[in-house]
């Protein structure tokens, strides 16, 4: 039996759909102190509403089975039609874009410490997720990125990324140069501590602190980011999506690229990063009347002093 189909709710709509979840997985950030108490207060509540749980194998491996059944990610895939991520931004990222292929929605439970895509508080998670089992929610679409890393014509590593990815310098004091091109056109070379490029979910992240500009998550587009550079001129760029970035590593010490800052591969000089965008994207669901811009001005402590 295929699990229903889950259709966007629009804003306007009052009327919630008859219950779209019965099989939800759980998933957790075990290496938190407190974490199997708080998933256990999870699952009760998702009892209490009649759903069947699944908790995610390694989330299991590390607390000890809870709910119903215990599946890996293709498990999980293949029959839940919803995950609830309790953890922070880490643990999303670090399951998101795994279930991504399988086009199961997740929801986050906040328990970090910024929570741009963990948005629901966990004090306040059975009032927020009680009507969005019902079907009372809003969908958005996330771009992923597809990050492939060649060496002499070869691809040595791939992988999806949420956020971003990062090619930077290793231990030693010196610099990275690195050859950048679009679309198979030259950009510049540029020596820099390393280069950040971003979806516009990793707008908020390591793209930000190294002076990147937000992105909104609508906008087909990356952010690239140059980190430290040498040369003051070199600004961050706003370039389309559905093109191709390519970075070759000129010359530099023990260099890397990361992804997400979850998995990472050493680089050797003359190594291509390429990054496209992923055929796939990740589903995320809100409480009805969530708003981006209420997100930003929660986490950026906007407004912060100011009367209304």
């Amino acid at each position: 039996m295929n699990p229903p189909a889950v259709q966007p709710l629009s804003p306007s709509a009052s009327a919630p759909r008859a219950r779209p979840f019965q099989r939800v997985a759980l998933v957790g950030k075990y290496h938190a102190g407190g974490s199997r108490e708080a998933l256990a207060q999870v699952v009760h509540f998702l009892h209490e509403q009649g759903c069947d749980v699944t908790l995610e194998r390694d989330t299991a491996l590390h607390l000890g089975p809870l709910g119903d059944a215990v599946r890996d990610v293709a498990g999980i895939g293949a029959h839940c039609e919803l995950a609830l991520v309790v953890g922070g931004d880490g643990t999303m990222l670090g399951i998101g874009r795994q279930l991504a292929p399988y086009g199961v929605p997740l929801v986050g439970i906040n328990q970090g410490r910024l929570g741009f895509i963990t948005d629901i508080p966990f004090e306040r998670f059975a009032a927020v997720l009680q009507p969005m089992l019902r079907g009372a929610y809003e969908e958005e679409q996330r771009a992923l990125m597809q990050a492939s890393v060649w060496r002499d014509g070869a691809c040595i590593f791939q992988t999806i990324a949420m956020n971003d990815v990062v090619v930077n310098r290793g231990g030693a004091p010196s610099m990275v140069e690195l050859r950048v091109e679009v679309d198979g056109h030259f950009v510049a070379n540029q020596r820099a501590d390393g280069l950040i490029i971003a979806s516009p979910t990793g707008s908020t992240a390591y793209a930000l602190s190294a002076g990147g500009p937000l992105l909104h998550p609508a906008i087909a587009g990356w952010v690239m980011v140059p980190i430290a550079p040498h040369t003051l001129s070199n600004r961050p760029i706003v370039l389309p999506s559905d093109g191709e970035i390519a970075i070759v590593v000129v010359a530099g010490r023990e260099p890397s690229a990361h992804f997400d800052m979850q998995t990472f591969t050493s680089l050797l000089p003359g190594d291509r990063i390429v990054v496209r965008r992923s055929a796939h994207t990740l589903r995320l669901l809100h409480p009805q009347g969530w708003s981006y811009f209420d997100t930003l001005r929660r986490k950026l402590h906007w407004n912060e002093g100011v009367v209304a």
